[in-house]
């Protein structure tokens, strides 16, 4: 009986216990099924987005090197991660520079339009003052004589037309005067002879009054010659224009003969401007183009002149050719031999496509022009170029009107993006786009060398090896003893005098040398 009842009782016990527990794990799940909506809201809200897709990792230092999985450049630096829809991977675009926003803020990068435009040159040429030739007065006796009088005596001195500069005496002008008043009183003599005799008679007159006009006999002289038949024993020679003595050679009583220069008179109201104008302007040069002259003498001054003569010869020691601009000068500030700076304003041609000057990256064997497809992406394109002003210059091919492109820190934005390396892509095609820097990530990767030789030096200071190798096939190098440059100095462990070792190395930079990995030749 008694153990009847203890199952009994054992048996109520773990009914209540399992009603218990079934009670308490409903419970516990009712508020799990209750808030499963919630949930799954929440998750839905909060879900995290989808990782994005690993291209590849490209090398830290910019060169076109690529790898599928995680490495490290021969200086010990890992490889960068490159994720689709990244600034690199946009930038992989073939033709296209990527420069990340932050960095063209840095760099100060501004944008300008192609427009079409009249380009207006200014033709700069320095130039000489000189007297204008057609201004140029010789004083030159026809006959021998002797100075007896000078009135005008020093270089420089400014005269008047018909002022007198020296008095001449002369036996042949003596005599031809008298000659002249013995044919006149002939004639008068002879005037109820016959016709043959005065005819004559007045021949002989005629021909010594010629005599003294080809020697410059002014009419004056002559007259009072004729009138009174009294001979002067000198003859006053007077300035033949007003102007300056340019060289006076007349000293008092010296001797002449004819011919002989003795003074030089210029007319400086108008002088003449001998402009050098260089080779590549010429063909802008045009006969009445108005010119600017300015003066070191008279800063605060400009002269206004007019072309009026191109020289026909090319000076080949200075490319340049003379040109002619003729200049007023009637207060007589302006001197010859003063040197003056010329400005031809002429417009080039029809209107065109132009770009600023800046915009031009000139490689000396192609030009370039970077062009914004959109903020800080940038393609460099190859452009045939024409005229060219000041600010500006025609692009016949290669950029579009409207197009904006680069006119300040193109030369950052090539050093950044290694553009050099991009532009080698369209080698020589003048019409090709370059291929960007970045792209250069999908190429393959940089080519390496090997070489076996001994090691002659080293240099931990700068880290340099002197190794002397045999002949490298890949560049086509004999056997020769130079300087290499290691990327870590780890490789010191194996690079020690003496030893004989396989190097592979790379060209870092241009002509710079770097050792990347060495091993003894016998392991090798």
């Amino acid at each position: 009986m008694k153990t009847g009842a203890g199952l009994a009782l054992g048996l109520v016990v773990a009914l209540a216990a399992a009603s218990g527990y079934y009670a308490g794990t409903r419970g516990a799940a009712m508020p799990a099924s209750h808030n499963s909506d919630t949930g799954a809201t929440a998750a839905g809200a909060e879900a995290p987005k989808p990782a994005k897709k690993l291209l590849y990792y490209r090398n830290p230092m910019g060169l076109p090197d690529t790898s599928p999985t995680p490495k490290k450049d021969p200086m010990g630096m890992d490889y960068i991660a490159v994720y689709e829809g990244s600034d690199a991977d946009e930038a992989a675009a073939p033709g296209q520079v990527v420069i990340s926003t932050q960095k063209v803020q840095k760099l100060g990068v501004r944008v300008e339009a192609a427009q079409k435009r009249i380009l207006d040159k200014t033709v700069r040429a320095a130039g000489r003052i000189e007297p204008d030739e057609r201004r140029l007065f010789t004083i030159a006796p026809k006959f021998e004589g002797y100075i007896e009088r000078l009135l005008v005596s020093t270089t420089g001195q400014s005269v008047a037309k018909g002022q007198p500069l020296f008095e001449a005496y002369s036996p042949e002008l003596v005599s031809a005067q008298r000659e002249y008043a013995i044919a006149a009183q002939g004639v008068a003599a002879l005037k109820d002879a016959g016709s043959q005799a005065q005819t004559g008679m007045q021949q002989l007159a005629q021909s010594s009054l010629l005599r003294l006009k080809n020697w410059d006999i002014s009419d004056e002289q002559i007259k009072a010659l004729t009138s009174t038949g009294a001979t002067q024993r000198t003859l006053t020679f007077r300035s033949p224009a007003t102007g300056i003595v340019m060289e006076k050679k007349a000293v008092q009583g010296m001797r002449f003969m004819p011919g002989e220069m003795l003074y030089q008179v210029a007319d400086l109201s108008r002088v003449w401007v001998m402009a050098d104008v260089f080779e590549q302007d010429l063909a802008l040069v045009k006969n009445g183009a108005k010119a600017q002259v300015n003066i070191n003498a008279y800063p605060d001054k400009t002269f206004t002149g007019v072309v009026t003569y191109v020289y026909p010869m090319l000076k080949a020691e200075t490319r340049t050719v003379p040109v002619r601009v003729e200049l007023a000068n009637p207060s007589g500030l302006i001197k010859p031999g003063m040197f003056a700076q010329v400005e031809l304003q002429v417009a080039v041609k029809a209107a065109g496509i132009t770009v600023p000057v800046s915009a031009v990256i000139d490689s000396g064997t192609r030009q370039i022009v970077l062009v914004q497809l959109k903020e800080g992406r940038y393609e460099p394109r190859a452009v045939k170029t024409g005229a060219r002003s000041d600010s500006y210059i025609e692009v016949l091919e290669g950029v579009q009107e409207g197009e904006q492109v680069v006119i300040a820190a193109n030369f950052l934005i090539d050093a950044e993006s290694n553009l050099k390396a991009a532009v080698g892509g369209f080698a020589g095609a003048p019409t090709a786009t370059a291929s960007s820097a970045t792209a250069a990530v999908n190429a393959p990767a940089a080519a390496g060398h090997r070489a076996e030789g001994t090691v002659e030096e080293i240099d931990s200071k700068t880290g340099t090896v002197t190794l002397i190798h045999g002949p490298i096939t890949s560049l086509k190098w004999p056997a020769m003893t130079m300087e290499f440059k290691t990327a870590n100095v780890a490789l010191f462990k194996t690079l020690k005098p003496g030893a004989k070792v396989a190097v592979e190395f790379v060209e870092r930079a241009p002509g710079e040398w770097v050792i990347t990995s060495a091993k003894p030749q016998a392991a090798q």
